[in-house]
């Protein structure tokens, strides 16, 4: 349950990394994986590259915190996993990763023609043009 207090807290970056190590342990444990410090730390870099963004953001607007109980639900998330759904997971990573790529270059080139478009539904042919 979420208390007045949890809903009083505000969010901030190290409070989701900390809430990453928490279940990057708890995933590690579940997939009976031996991570050394370093390869931990590694994980952690990571994380923060790929989400730095997002997480200076929230430092900005100050959204309320994770209360604990959704972070041990998403614990209990990750212990509930079948290693048939590890498995999607470990496949969705590379998909997604490929599919946000032809995405954002099928953005791109509808920007560009509509750029061009827009070029030459302005252009000036006061002389006839070419």
């Amino acid at each position: 349950m979420v208390t007045l207090e949890d809903m009083m807290k505000i969010a901030n970056k190290e409070d989701l990394i900390t809430a990453f190590d928490r279940l990057f342990d708890r995933a590690a444990s579940k997939l009976d994986l031996d991570c050394s410090d370093e390869e931990k730390a590694e994980a952690r870099r990571n994380f923060i590259d790929r989400y730095d963004h997002t997480l200076e953001a929230l430092d900005e607007i100050g959204l309320p915190a994770i209360p604990e109980s959704t972070i041990q639900r998403m614990e209990e998330a990750i212990d509930g996993l079948s290693p048939a759904q590890v498995a999607g997971y470990l496949a969705t990573g590379p998909i997604a990763h490929q599919v946000q790529k032809l995405v954002h270059s099928f953005a791109a080139q509808a920007a560009e023609q509509r750029l061009i478009e827009h070029l030459v539904a302005n252009a000036d042919d006061t002389y006839g043009g070419n």
